[in-house]
């Protein structure tokens, strides 16, 4: 990795945590509490990760604030000179069925901007992070997205499971728009190592109808800085201070889903 400032003091640490992610998910299902929304769930190892990589994090940067999953947020915040964006555990649900597809999720903000994000996946000891206009990379590598026609590409999306009532017809109108003249779709459980996955160039393009801004502030950037693209439905910029609706692709495959999802989603 080239020159990357933040990478150095970063990744031990979200190693670290996702270490721990991966001794403790056999018994993750004793230790299940349920959210607001529909199959919301939390493991007290969500909340002991988020807490390990906060406390770590303040020993790096004093001053830093944090939007994080498992706790009450202020958006204020992302204003602040270094705003850490935390998922502990992205993919509970694969977590507390050991179906080790889960991952950790930590970005850093200035000022409002993206300027670091990482995704660490311990099951597969996949490191993927990238740095405002320093490229991304896995494990070291530099990344770039794929470069194959949607006719040939393959879809991964989110269904939102947490408010399955409200867009449930939608979204899967467009996956099935999609699916007829798209190579294949696939459904991880799992919104950052999807998106991850995209900049690593083994998906085409990824969608989900509302995500909140940990699920997706460091893929945004492992995404953009691979040469992807990423806006909401309307193909207008992220909004990180609120839950957002997300369509991600490559240069060859992201009009086409941007066009499929204005003729199938209502906004």
């Amino acid at each position: 990795m080239e020159n990357l400032l933040y990478a150095d003091v970063l990744l031990p640490l979200i190693r670290n945590a996702g270490e721990q992610m991966r001794e403790a998910h056999a018994d993750a299902e004793n230790h299940v509490t349920l959210k607001p929304g529909d199959a919301n769930f939390v493991t007290l190892y969500d909340v002991q990760i988020q807490e390990y990589l906060i406390n770590g994090i303040r020993q790096l940067f004093p001053d830093a604030c944090f939007i994080a999953e498992e706790q009450d947020n202020q958006t204020s915040v992302l204003a602040a000179e270094h705003c850490f964006i935390i998922d502990p555990i992205d993919g509970t649900t694969n977590f507390i069925h050991d179906c080790r597809f889960s991952c950790v999720s930590v970005a850093m903000f200035s000022c409002g901007a993206p300027i670091f994000g990482a995704v660490y996946n311990p099951y597969a000891d996949e490191m993927f992070c990238a740095e405002r206009g320093k490229g991304a990379y896995l494990n070291g590598q530099r990344m770039q997205v794929s470069s194959r026609p949607f006719t040939s590409s393959i879809v991964a999306f989110g269904t939102s499971p947490y408010y399955k009532q409200r867009l449930c017809d939608a979204t899967f109108a467009l996956s099935r728009k999609l699916f007829l003249t798209c190579a294949d779709l696939r459904r991880s459980g799992s919104a950052a190592l999807d998106l991850a996955y995209l900049a690593a160039g083994r998906l085409d393009l990824f969608f989900e109808l509302l995500l909140s801004p940990w699920d997706i502030a460091a893929g945004y950037l492992l995404v953009t800085e691979s040469g992807g693209i990423l806006t909401d439905l309307k193909g207008e910029k992220i909004d990180f201070s609120s839950p957002s609706p997300v369509l991600a692709g490559t240069p060859t495959t992201y009009r086409e889903l941007l066009r499929s999802a204005s003729e199938a989603v209502e906004t």
